[in-house]
């Protein structure tokens, strides 16, 4: 018999989730019913497997940009806050939305809200387009009744994140361009350049300086195993971006990265105001500290920072207060500590855990400016040492050859 796959609402109120084997869709309703629960979505395991395929398909082919997905949250956003019923507001989405990848998403997420599902799970079955991040905050708008005030934080991220990327590249633009032409010169100047001059040297029995040999070998290597060269390389990006998408993967790179110098830092300036905003919006709301934990461990977007949460939230349970298990937590800041410590002795955590916020958005943008100001000096350095590596391989034996006709 085929299985099916259900969504329910229990006796005591809970969607559940699970699967049923039975001959048909009518018979798993009843069986289901019969179990004291109330469908609401019943599909057949391959059709549901399908749809979820497509789904991730559709996010891949057309990507959604971070404006349009800036302007889909504030009309969401306008709509909830005039009280339009959330069917009616996703067909209203759906007809002034211009993106057609973005169209079919939300006519699949209204079709899954019609059967029963949260906004939540709707949003989150299309990770390509909603993060995380999204995700989470629109759970934490459900489960504190507080949706509009979120969709107005959430607002205020994406476009902070997107004026943040937008920042960075524009700062590695002229890097970037300035480091393809310099690789490009490394390798004619190493294939064609070189080998030419290395061909009278060597006819005029000339002792090869260190630089030059160097670039010799690198010569014969690049052209007898430039096949291996290529492939290997393929061979370890794919590795990489593999284990990088596994948990543990995850959390060495993040790890790595928030050692590197400038990066590391402006990462966790970063996260510390991600993670302030977001628990002052669920702390004013009325969310428990608990559950906020939960959320907010989905969005920091960092694996090595979200996997000091669950160290967080075992010391809470114990009763250690706020401030105490954020203190023993690796990459708090003593500013996040010591606001956090004053927010809990006079009431106002949600106060100071926005000045936390503001204090961090000013100190990424300096972090910011800070690290587009250091990309020129090591560029330069980077170009320095090319040049003067070449001019010595080609120049040093140039020199004997002189010396030696003299």
């Amino acid at each position: 018999m085929p299985n099916f796959v259900y969504t329910a609402i229990n006796e005591n109120g809970s969607q559940v989730e699970g699967t049923i084997e039975a001959e048909n869709e009518k018979t798993a309703t009843a069986i289901l019913v019969n179990r004291g629960l109330i469908p609401s979505k019943v599909v057949l395991e391959s059709q549901f497997a399908s749809r979820f395929s497509m789904n991730r398909l559709m996010d891949l082919v057309a990507p959604v940009r971070a404006p349009e997905l800036i302007l889909f949250t504030k009309q969401f956003k306008t709509l909830i806050k005039a009280g339009v019923p959330i069917l009616n507001l996703l067909q209203v989405l759906e007809t002034q939305t211009e993106n057609e990848s973005l169209k079919k998403i939300i006519v699949i997420i209204r079709q899954d809200i019609r059967e029963g599902s949260s906004l939540y799970d709707a949003f989150k079955k299309h990770p390509r387009v909603f993060s995380s991040l999204y995700c989470s905050m629109l759970r934490a708008g459900e489960s504190s009744g507080a949706l509009p005030e979120i969709l107005e934080r959430l607002i205020y991220i994406i476009e902070h994140e997107h004026k943040v990327r937008s920042d960075i590249r524009a700062a590695l633009q002229y890097p970037a361009v300035v480091f393809s032409f310099l690789v490009l010169a490394f390798f004619i100047l190493l294939t064609f350049v070189i080998p030419k001059f290395v061909n009278i040297f060597v006819s005029s029995g000339l002792e090869l300086p260190l630089p030059t040999l160097v670039c010799l070998k690198l010569y014969n290597f690049i052209s007898h195993y430039w096949f291996v060269l290529i492939v290997g390389s393929a061979a370890l990006i794919a590795a990489l971006l593999y284990y990088f998408r596994t948990e543990k993967g995850r959390l060495m790179r993040d790890t790595i990265l928030l050692r590197i110098p400038i990066l590391g830092p402006l990462l966790i300036k970063a996260a510390m105001s991600r993670f302030a905003s977001i628990f002052a919006i669920l702390q004013s709301s009325g969310v428990p500290v608990l559950e906020s934990m939960g959320i907010l461990s989905g969005t920091i977007n960092n694996a090595a920072i979200a996997a000091e949460f669950s160290q967080i939230t075992e010391r809470l349970e114990e009763g250690r207060g706020i401030a105490g298990p954020l203190k023993a937590a690796r990459y708090f800041t003593p500013i996040v500590i010591n606001m956090v410590a004053i927010g809990e002795e006079s009431g106002n955590l949600d106060e100071m855990l926005n000045e936390i916020a503001i204090h961090y958005d000013s100190e990424m943008e300096y972090a910011m400016k800070k690290l587009s100001d250091a990309i020129g000096p090591l560029l330069t350095l980077g170009l320095a040492a090319v040049i003067g590596f070449f001019a010595l391989a080609i120049y040093l034996p140039m020199w004997n050859l002189t010396q030696m006709v003299r």
